[in-house]
């Protein structure tokens, strides 16, 4: 009877383990709260494989092959969010079951709607801007006459020239760097025109011999927080974690976030569930977890980027609620602007733009 009992209790644990469901998801890097990922598992008996990717071309490379294998996934609502909307890469969501849906910011989702008509493909998980990250005592130090909060800081190369002692990067995403520099050299952020992208390509290349280095933007938080740079163009959150993990660390230097004077990029990152994935009830049960204010505050505890759940600002600390740094009053929002996807010819144009100017040349 020993070895039937045996046999049977193996069945029995495979049997448990094939009933236990699993919800696989594919996020940015240091991009959730823990503490909501093991309280989801707790709360529903799901169990989460969570991955993680650093640029948007890993996201849509995974969703365009097919079969990716995963439930749930963040792309950025331009380009990549538009481009998978526009493929048929993503699923409907079915707003039924997601009644904490009503929780989000109607005014913030329907800034999404122009490239996903009615919301129907995802809902907006964190947002912020792109601009300057900072040491400014540093830099002071450096170049006392600089202007701390334009884009001249770092695009002036008189001003890069002398900044380039204390270290200067700009992150490897030509997706969120090329709109603000298009603005920058008075072309319309979206455009591809030749003569306005070979005037960004100048604009780039005039500073690209004072760059320490064009890293991806994970790696951004840690030079700063580590003081190995003094200036950097990245995601507002990204910098705002790199200050955090300085604190931490009891460094003697302090790392801001400036939203350049001239206006800074808008960006939102959508939850959206692909088309094939394998489990999308336990990703309509996520989506609708991560929709609690009591969630969404935590995320933005965690990562300091701000969500579109209104109702879960006031279960924040007060200095995180207060700083515009997060949460960007109305004129700085007034003056930001949101990049439009352009057309594949475009994209490959200033794909070849990117290219050389990471070659300095």
């Amino acid at each position: 009877m020993r070895p039937l009992i045996f046999c049977l209790a193996l069945l029995l644990a495979a049997t448990g383990a094939r009933a236990q469901p699993v919800l696989n998801i594919y996020n940015w890097a240091d991009y959730i709260d823990p503490y909501a990922i093991e309280r989801f598992q707790r709360e529903t008996g799901i169990r989460i494989r969570y991955d993680v990717y650093d640029t948007l071309e890993t996201l849509e490379g995974k969703l365009s092959a097919g079969r990716s294998g995963y439930d749930i996934v963040v792309p950025t609502s331009e380009p990549a969010f538009n481009r998978l909307v526009r493929a048929g890469a993503l699923r409907p969501l079915d707003m039924a079951r997601l009644p904490n849906a009503s929780n989000l910011d109607p005014a913030l989702m329907a800034r999404v709607a122009s490239v996903d008509p009615g919301n129907r493909h995802g809902v907006i998980y964190l947002w912020g801007t792109v601009g300057l990250g900072m040491n400014a005592a540093r830099i002071r130090e450096v170049a006392p006459d600089a202007p701390m909060d334009s884009l001249q800081l770092l695009l002036n190369p008189e001003h890069a020239r002398r900044i380039a002692r204390c270290g200067i990067a700009v992150m490897d995403s030509a997706i969120d760097v090329l709109p603000t520099v298009l603005r920058h050299v008075g072309a319309d952020p979206n455009s591809t025109a030749q003569a306005d992208l070979d005037n960004a390509q100048r604009a780039l290349l005039a500073i690209r011999p004072y760059l320490r280095s064009i890293p991806s933007p994970p790696a951004i938080i840690d030079a700063l927080a580590a003081g190995e740079i003094c200036l950097a163009f990245s995601y507002s959150g990204d910098v705002i974690q790199a200050g955090a993990r300085a604190r931490e660390a009891r460094r003697s230097h302090e790392v801001t976030y400036v939203m350049p004077r001239e206006g800074a990029q808008l960006w939102f990152d959508m939850v959206a569930i692909p088309a094939d994935a394998p489990n999308p009830d336990a990703a309509h049960a996520f989506i609708n977890f991560l929709l609690q204010p009591d969630v969404m505050a935590g995320v933005t505890r965690q990562v300091r980027y701000p969500n579109a759940v209104p109702a879960s600002r006031v279960l924040l600390p007060t200095e995180i609620q207060n700083d515009p740094s997060v949460f960007p009053d109305a004129q700085a929002l007034a003056q930001s602007f949101i990049a439009g996807t352009p057309a594949q010819a475009g994209e490959r144009a200033r794909a070849r733009l990117w290219s050389r100017f990471k070659a300095g040349r």
